[in-house]
């Protein structure tokens, strides 16, 4: 049976031939044309690999103009499971290399190793998930060693425009916003590797992450006259913070409404939101994401998060041929993590935890592929589970948020600490 299939995840890597050279060319070049995308280089003069090429990631459109920098050359990219689902010959074929979320994957590194020996570049989107609202999310703290382990030039490529153009909260069409920017800097010479700590090569990797693109919509003048803008903003911005009241957001046109107070408050074409009465409380979307996680901060400190007993549906991806319905059962995400229970067609119950821990984030979709609704991925080394609560009001931004949360409370509590914007 098909669950009984693992995806291989020890074949060896390839390098893009010609004929995908030409094929990835005719694929990301006219993107780039249309969004009259501003490419910069920092220091990349004579860096032609092997290097380790780390972006920010926003949308889709990151990897287009990361071939782009990298051209002629086309690094092999670090690419989640579900990417390759009915198309795995090809992107092997252009050189990628499988990965599961938020795994620790000693093979990922003999992976990378083979690639950067062999002289070739390393695509990697550290975030590993697209940013829920512009902005940085955690770096694992493991890249310093990972930079020191592979020890080639460390490429930092960060693009602005990519959230504001394809938010993830709202997939359904692309906004053609122009011009987007992107800036590709060398970061570390193999030197400053060995001479620096995997912690300080940490700090520079965080500092260089730094990006906020409603911030660089609103200051560039970016304007986005889309009618239907607002749309989605409601996974973001699931609270209101009028009345506090969780899961009563609608974003509709260019307006977002909590249906509890009837509170609205219009997005204007530069990203900015203009309450329609009263006070604004966040402008800047990010601020109000931001108070979002102080609020799931406050009731991690407390002891007091859960999200109860939620009914989901699950399917499992062992492999890339398919997604296998598992059936439904129940998740709890608290204070000591997620678990996943649910009763297989064979009438088994199998589970899923996974502890505090264990994840430093998680990663999550909207609508993902427009069929079952919002979810929660959660991985080991051989599958993946595709968790879809359902039913009850919830929200899997607030999901996320507390896993990082609650993995932060947990190193203090050990005496570790996590360093400034990473795990």
């Amino acid at each position: 049976m098909d669950r009984d299939v693992r995806f291989d995840m020890k074949k060896k890597p390839m390098k893009c031939g010609l004929f995908f050279k030409l094929l990835l060319w005719i694929l990301c070049f006219p993107s780039l044309l249309m969004h009259r995308t501003k490419l910069k280089k920092v220091g990349m003069e004579g860096i032609k690999g092997p290097y380790l090429l780390l972006g920010n990631h926003n949308a889709f459109f990151d990897m287009k103009v990361s071939i782009a920098a990298a051209w002629p050359q086309v690094p092999n990219y670090i690419v989640a499971i579900d990417g390759y689902i009915g198309r795995e010959w090809l992107l092997r074929a252009i050189g990628c290399i499988c990965k599961r979320k938020f795994t620790n994957d000693p093979l990922l590194i003999r992976q990378m190793q083979r690639v950067t020996r062999s002289g070739g570049i390393v695509g990697l989107y550290p975030e590993a998930r697209y940013s829920l609202c512009g902005t940085t999310a955690p770096l694992p703290e493991a890249l310093g060693k990972v930079c020191k382990l592979l020890n080639v030039p460390v490429v930092v490529l960060i693009c602005h425009g990519h959230h504001i153009n394809h938010p993830f909260w709202n997939t359904r069409r692309e906004r053609k916003v122009k011009p987007t920017e992107a800036t590709m800097k060398l970061i570390f010479t193999p030197e400053e590797l060995s001479a620096l700590s995997a912690e300080e090569i940490n700090k520079r990797l965080v500092k260089e992450f730094q990006y906020d693109d409603f911030r660089w919509q609103e200051e560039n003048r970016i304007p986005v006259r889309d009618p239907d803008r607002a749309r989605g903003l409601e996974k973001i911005l699931y609270q209101c913070p009028h009345c506090g009241t969780e899961y009563r957001m609608t974003g509709e046109g260019t307006r977002l409404t909590c249906s509890a107070c009837g509170k609205t408050w219009e997005m204007d074409e530069f990203g900015v939101l203009h309450a329609s009465d009263g006070r604004t409380e966040y402008p800047h979307i990010p601020d109000w994401y931001e108070w979002e996680r102080e609020n799931v901060r406050r009731e991690v400190r407390n002891g007091t998060y859960t999200t109860g007993i939620l009914p989901v549906t699950v399917e499992s991806l062992p492999n890339a041929k398919r997604f296998i319905p598992i059936g439904s059962g129940t998740m709890t995400h608290d204070m000591n993590g997620f678990r996943v229970s649910v009763t297989d067609p064979d009438g088994d119950i199998r589970v899923m935890e996974k502890p505090v821990p264990s994840l430093y984030s998680c990663h999550i979709e909207y609508e993902y592929l427009f069929k079952h609704g919002d979810c929660v991925d959660l991985n080991t080394l051989t599958d993946t589970w595709y968790v879809y609560p359902h039913d009850i009001p919830f929200s899997v931004t607030k999901m996320a948020l507390a896993t990082e949360e609650l993995y932060y409370a947990y190193r203090e509590r050990i005496g570790d600490p996590c360093k400034e914007g990473t795990a």
